[in-house]
């Protein structure tokens, strides 16, 4: 299958750049210049990896250097992942146009099921992890049906859903916790990679940081020639280096810094190769391209062939398949099944979701930008815990950033349309 033009109305909204001509190598051949005009065209993506560096150095410096112990940086990965988790599944269903706000819930039941599976069934904790992978699946199966091939509005549904299996949780557990489970059911949400070493730094997450930075390299350099060979805009030759060495440092400091304290978390893996798979599909796949195309015009992406109501089944079967994962994880790292577990978990995802870039109206959006910004969300939380503010002015700044994320990007397509104009 050939690519798509770039210029067709039904073509998916690419992330990152906009389709407004030859790319900036072409406008000038003075690179600083060249990187300037780029950036400026690409200031929400841009000015969402620096309120990252500026939050994280504002409660560095706060909290006198906390935020960045290796102790805390190993806290943080596992305590936000199951909510990065969830904003993985969450970028693509948004991306699409729709909305899920039973995640939280599927997080309460399938923590319930493995529980009730595990402690009261006597399955091998393995077993039911399988089990419960495909129970998420079939709670995706069963709410996109409605979605795609009956026309209800996945708001209505997934709010149904939300209500319905808190329910179920409720049942399952007869509004009782159950704990606790297996050593190796808890390593999934709490667990570390083996350790190799008694003293200094633990070799194998320096090795896994290292192998992380080369891939890294490897990757961007042939996006890059793959692009120029079929003369897709591009971005600066310039920013491309700076971009992509601030990321190689940054991952090669976190590897440092966990191998520092305990090594690799066992989740980090987990979240790692779900960021590499979900971004490869959404950039590179067929599949990814028609969730973009639903998205950016539903009735087009139609048209033009893209099968939508498979589509979006697709998508919602997937995102319970990841609820699933999510509650898991949760209820491996509190060793503990219980019926109120995942309240606001779907808030936060939502939150990550539209705080790393995604467009409120579908069609734009990437699974890295879903990731930073759950992570702004976690160093928020993180941070103003250790400086001791209170929940309620955590939710209220929270929503302020969530807020000012959505009007940036508003702000940022009304300046985009004047400019065109």
């Amino acid at each position: 299958m050939s690519a798509p033009s770039p210029a067709k109305a039904t073509d998916p909204k690419p992330t990152g750049t906009t389709p407004q001509g030859p790319g900036p190598q072409s406008g000038s051949s003075n690179p600083f210049l060249s990187a300037v005009s780029y950036l400026t065209g690409q200031l929400r993506q841009i000015g969402l990896f620096i309120a990252l560096i500026v939050i994280v150095l504002f409660f560095q410096i706060t909290t006198d250097g906390i935020t960045l112990a290796p102790i805390n940086v190993s806290n943080l990965i596992v305590q936000n992942s199951y909510i990065l988790i969830l904003a993985i599944g969450m970028v693509m269903v948004i991306i699409a146009g729709h909305i899920d706000l039973s995640v939280g819930s599927i997080v309460a039941f399938t923590g319930a099921m493995a529980g009730v599976m595990i402690t009261q069934w006597g399955l091998p904790w393995p077993v039911a992890v399988v089990l419960c992978l495909v129970l998420g699946a079939l709670v995706g199966a069963w709410q996109g049906f409605w979605i795609a091939y009956f026309g209800i509005p996945a708001f209505i549904v997934t709010l149904a859903g939300m209500l319905a299996f808190r329910g179920a949780a409720q049942i399952a557990l007869q509004n009782q916790q159950i704990s606790p489970f297996p050593d190796g059911f808890r390593a999934i949400g709490s667990g570390f990679l083996p350790a190799f070493g008694t003293t200094g730094y633990e070799p194998l997450t320096l090795i896994l940081g290292a192998i992380a930075a080369v891939a890294l390299i490897g990757t961007g350099l042939r996006g890059r020639a793959v692009r120029r060979k079929y003369q897709l805009e591009d971005e600066p030759f310039l920013w491309f280096i700076v971009k992509l060495a601030f990321t190689v440092a940054l991952v090669m400091y976190i590897g440092f810094l966990l191998a520092s304290y305990s090594g690799t978390p066992i989740v980090l893996v987990v979240l790692g190769v779900l960021v590499v798979v979900y971004s490869t599909v959404m950039k590179n796949s067929v599949f990814g391209r028609h969730v973009y195309a639903i998205g950016g015009n539903l009735h087009a992406a139609a048209l033009s062939g893209v099968k939508t109501k498979r589509v979006t089944f697709l998508l919602f079967v997937n995102m319970g398949v990841i609820s699933a994962l999510a509650g898991l994880v949760f209820t491996g790292q509190l060793n503990l099944a219980s019926p109120s577990a995942g309240n606001g978990f779907e808030l936060d995802a939502i939150a990550a979701v539209f705080i790393g870039g995604a467009a409120v109206t579908g069609g734009i959006g990437t699974v890295t930008g879903a990731i930073v910004g759950g992570l702004i969300i976690g160093i928020l939380n993180n941070g103003m815990s250790i400086l001791g503010v209170g929940t309620e002015y955590q939710s209220l700044i929270k929503g302020l950033v969530l807020l000012a994320a959505v009007a940036f990007d508003v702000f940022n397509k009304r300046r985009a349309a004047s400019a065109k104009k």
